[in-house]
């Protein structure tokens, strides 16, 4: 295994890889527990489910300013230091959303969350690719991802809990708490990483990169292929929970079922499918799950009402197949650029991705009507939106070459 200098000390991979997990789990929680606290947050805040929708949008247009800032100033810091900063602001705002009183206050809340939350997933991801070798990377980025599936079993059930028991704010109380305990944790043994540094010597200007990023074609296509994945699922992710309440027969209390099934099966699928890639390629991996990916996308969005057994079944297929096609595509984006460019290259490819999930939301939307019993009407056209997205999408990863 691996071992990381820090300071005097040295620190394994593992130990790094577990502590980039339980940033990715807070982080990744604090985004996904919107959709199920949906219902909630209508009720609470008496808004529409455009409004909601604005709440989710608002976070993905903030974090993609956040990282085009970050694109210009991200590999000119040791790792430790951005972390620890954008980390510290994520904490704030995760404060803020716990102490919102009204609907533009809790905005306000996220977008702030999602001005510093939305980088930490590059500086994650930018940590994997300097610190983990190619060969075990797609194993490894499968470890990091698995923590989408950890905020699905443990973050989402425990919030929604507390969400019954008291309000909307109690999730984001939680969300506080095991925040500072994990920026703790990191400000005693995070490393300082600073190999990328060691490429140049000099900070780069930014104009600089901007046009070398322009004329770099595999690039191009890296963040075309990304913009389309964020569209292909998050058309349909924010509004998972409204369509199983309001259109399949749910109540609130079995959402929590739904995430605690669909999280646990992901896990294991997460940790499989990275080692698959390592074995077989990003690519052909990354084919094979976002084909099988569209046939339950499709499906959640047309179930009619039926038996809790019966939505448990096809959400865990959504959930495995969703969180499958990711992993070998976040590999895919750490190793299609040079290691001197790849915290750049990630900034911005966050910021597509930002870009890409409000987008997405926007059109699910315009898509999406409500009537007097606040079933949403239409949904299944979203899910032809979603699909279609995700078979442009591995067209275009045909094309992507790997770099490092």
């Amino acid at each position: 295994m691996q071992v990381i200098s820090k300071k005097n000390h040295n620190i394994s991979e593992g130990l790094l890889i577990a502590m980039l997990v339980a940033v990715n789990f807070t982080h990744i929680m604090d985004f996904v527990i919107m959709a199920p606290l949906s219902p909630f947050l209508k009720e609470s805040l008496s808004i529409s489910t455009e409004q909601f929708g604005s709440l989710v949008s608002v976070y993905t247009f903030a974090a993609a300013a956040g990282a085009i800032f970050a694109f210009f100033n991200i590999d000119n810091y040791d790792r430790r230091t951005a972390l620890l900063f954008l980390y510290s602001g994520f904490i704030i705002a995760n404060v803020l959303c716990a102490m919102a009183p009204q609907y533009k206050f809790f905005m306000l809340a996220r977008l702030v969350a999602g001005l510093f939350g939305g980088v930490l997933n590059v500086l994650i991801m930018t940590v994997v690719g300097d610190a983990v070798p190619l060969e075990r990377r797609g194993k490894a980025t499968g470890l990091v991802m698995s923590a989408f599936s950890g905020a699905s079993i443990i973050g989402i059930p425990c919030g929604l809990i507390l969400a019954e028991r008291f309000d909307y704010h109690a999730p984001f109380w939680l969300l506080s708490i095991l925040s500072l305990i994990v920026g703790i944790v990191l400000f005693v043994f995070f490393p300082s990483i600073k190999t990328h540094l060691e490429y140049t010597g000099v900070k780069t200007k930014p104009l600089e990169i901007v046009k070398e990023f322009l004329k770099n074609k595999n690039i191009i296509r890296a963040l075309i292929f990304i913009f389309l994945l964020m569209v292909g699922g998050f058309t349909v992710v924010p509004f998972i929970s409204d369509y199983l309440v309001y259109n399949v027969g749910l109540n609130t209390n079995e959402l929590k079922y739904v995430y605690l099934v669909g999280g646990g099966a992901t896990i294991a699928s997460s940790i499989l499918v990275g080692k698959l890639s390592d074995k077989y390629g990003k690519v052909k991996t990354f084919i094979v799950a976002a084909t099988i990916s569209m046939i339950p996308i499709f499906v959640v969005t047309i179930l009619p009402p039926m038996p809790l057994g019966y939505v448990l079944l096809f959400n865990m297929a959504f959930f495995i197949s969703f969180g499958a096609r990711f992993v070998p595509a976040m590999t895919l984006m750490t190793s299609c650029v040079q290691p001197q460019r790849r915290g750049n290259f990630l900034s911005i490819s966050s910021a597509i991705q930002s870009l890409g999930s409000g987008v997405a939301i926007t059109i699910a939307s315009f898509i999406i009507t409500n009537d007097a019993t606040k079933k949403l009407h239409h949904f299944g056209w979203v899910g032809v939106v979603a699909c279609v997205a995700t078979a442009i999408c591995i067209f275009v990863s045909l094309r992507i070459k790997e770099i490092s």
